[in-house]
């Protein structure tokens, strides 16, 4: 009786992903923001696309997001990203403007629901401490970093489109490549995400320090907010 192999060390094992690919949405009424990346297991990352969508103030809110929801469904069909990471909405002191933010961000959310695509919610705090390793930077500090990590040749202009490709940079340096997936995942709550990656060392770089920092601000401001509104 012959002896039975035994399989290889890789047989039946799928290889890992070798980059992840994010498509970041600043979401707007008037203004919104995509932007599409690959990013590496050494964290390079390479623009695939961007743009920026609008609609007009005096159209009915049913047709603005509706065109909106036409976008996203064609910019996923396009480039099937892993996963879509959107801005979440915070806090704003304009009302109307937070209304039409949340608005946009459900639209978005939706169509990649549709997708199947895993969804991602970062707070523009916890995106400008991953892309800068400042919780507090300024746009044009995000647009500066955004043109240096993805070796432009010239800013993304306007600002919405720097910021889409900002929260898609953000989102796969802080998750890294265990955030690949297919199916459709449910959104952290307000204040909850995972934590940054770790260097093989241990150790964590600057940014990941500011990003962690800038975390624990968010979940303290998310329930003074939460206090205050009950």
């Amino acid at each position: 009786m012959s002896a039975q192999s035994s399989p290889g060390p890789q047989q039946g094992l799928a290889a890992p992903p070798t980059s992840v690919r994010v498509l970041g949405v600043d979401p707007g009424l008037t203004r919104c923001g995509i932007g599409v990346v690959d990013v590496a297991r050494n964290r390079s990352a390479t623009l695939v696309d961007v743009a920026v969508v609008g609609t007009k103030p005096h159209d009915e809110l049913d047709v603005r997001l509706g065109h909106i929801d036409r976008q996203i469904e064609a910019y996923l069909s396009k480039h099937r990203p892993d996963v879509l990471a959107v801005e979440r909405v915070f806090a704003y002191d304009n009302v109307s403007t937070v209304m039409g933010t949340a608005q946009a961000m459900g639209v978005v959310i939706a169509a990649a629901a549709r997708h199947r695509t895993a969804v991602a919610l970062l707070t523009p705090t916890e995106v400008k401490a991953a892309v800068t390793g400042n919780g507090q930077a300024g746009k044009d500090q995000v647009t500066n970093m955004v043109t240096r990590i993805l070796k432009l040749d010239a800013p993304p202009k306007p600002a919405d489109a720097a910021d889409a490709l900002a929260l898609a940079i953000a989102h796969a340096w802080r998750g890294g490549l265990g955030h690949r997936q297919t199916s459709t995942v449910t959104p952290a709550k307000a204040g909850q995400s995972s934590p940054a990656p770790r260097r093989a060392a241990g150790g964590l770089t600057k940014a990941q320090q500011a990003w962690l920092a800038a975390e624990k601000n968010a979940r303290r401001n998310a329930g003074q907010f939460k206090s205050k509104k009950g």
